[in-house]
């Protein structure tokens, strides 16, 4: 068994692999790592890139690509490691990025998951949309992050140096305790991209397990290597995978109500796409409700048949107020404005 597997999903991925890999070679020598590179049915050349630049570097080929979650789900079940590690083909490491993550996974067994600062490639001295220092969610399931409110990234000034608990970690670079992901289920199929490891993390902590900020580690991430912000089909995946997010994982209590006023957000939110002239995002909102309704069928009875998951917790991190009128009505730009301790 490894210690750990760092885990590369690739799609057409080629020049990034060509730019990241040798940094990530040249920075993850530790005792027990392995790199693997899985290609989820790439039409470029990766695949001949890697048979010929990196020969040593175990390859996992698809023959189409399943998705962030069915590649991710098809990999790791070829792995026999203690921690997966999952790595966009985007991001660039630094020298002793993995060791704080490890150390603090061996030192926390309590602890189910952790992520990096992640910073902005292009602007290094700003956090990354993606994951910052460490996401959370409002009451109606908009994700944030310490560092990032909406589109508004934040310099890092050293405001975020604290080892600390939050809701989710960016799966863009997430290292996972292999019994604990297991234990409750993995990544979820359906999902196919976007909102995934947030999922992921509400059941591991669902299940009385945290999830850490380490800001010992520290790497870059490009963004948009797959799809680009303002690409409808994201949008689409967006709203529909953060509706599931809400009905899998609410309280049966409180689901119906909170769905119901998140619904009422997006209504609001494709009016204002069909406004500014974005009707594709209007309809992708449309689509994404109408096949919401269609695939939480697909989640009935699901809920009770893991024990761990079955127990109604309301879980930290999920922030009381709403983010949509801190950020447009009252001006809240910065993390520091919620006036929030998670």
């Amino acid at each position: 068994m490894k210690l750990v597997s760092i885990v590369i999903l690739n799609w057409n991925g080629r020049t990034f692999l060509e730019k990241f890999l040798p940094i990530l070679i040249e920075n993850s020598r530790m005792e027990g790592a392995e790199i693997v590179v899985a290609d989820n049915g790439s039409s470029d050349d990766s695949i001949s890139f890697m048979e010929r630049e990196h020969p040593g570097i175990r390859l996992i080929r698809f023959d189409k690509n399943h998705g962030f979650t069915g590649g991710y789900i098809r990999a790791l079940a070829q792995l026999d490691s203690s921690y997966f590690l999952l790595l966009n083909s985007d991001i660039e490491v630094t020298p002793g990025w993995l060791e704080p993550l490890v150390g603090h996974m061996e030192s926390n067994p309590s602890c189910a998951a952790c992520t990096p600062k992640i910073k902005d490639y292009n602007k290094q001295t700003h956090f990354e949309y993606a994951g910052a220092a460490g996401g959370y969610i409002d009451r109606y399931g908009y994700p944030f992050c310490k560092g990032r409110l909406f589109d508004v990234l934040e310099e890092d000034r050293g405001q975020f140096e604290q080892v600390s608990d939050i809701f989710w970690g960016s799966g863009a670079c997430l290292l996972v305790r292999t019994e604990h992901y297991l234990a409750v289920g993995g990544l979820d199929e359906q999902f196919f991209a976007h909102m995934e490891e947030i999922d992921l993390c509400w059941r591991l902590k669902r299940a009385g397990w945290s999830v850490n900020y380490i800001p010992g580690s520290s790497v870059y991430h490009v963004g948009g290597g797959t799809l680009a912000r303002g690409n409808p089909r994201k949008t689409y995946l967006n709203f529909r995978n953060n509706l599931l997010l809400l009905y899998k994982n609410l309280p049966a209590k409180r689901r119906k109500k909170i769905i119901f006023i998140r619904m009422i957000l997006d209504g609001i939110s494709a009016i204002r796409f069909l406004m500014g002239a974005s009707p594709k995002d209007f309809a992708a909102v449309l689509r994404a409700h109408r096949d919401y309704y269609g695939m939480k069928k697909r989640y009935l009875g699901i809920k009770n048949k893991n024990k761990l998951l079955d127990n109604n917790v309301i879980v930290s991190g999920i922030y009381p107020g709403s983010i949509v009128s801190g950020f447009f009505l009252k001006g809240r730009k910065k993390f520091e404005a919620l006036k929030w301790l998670p």
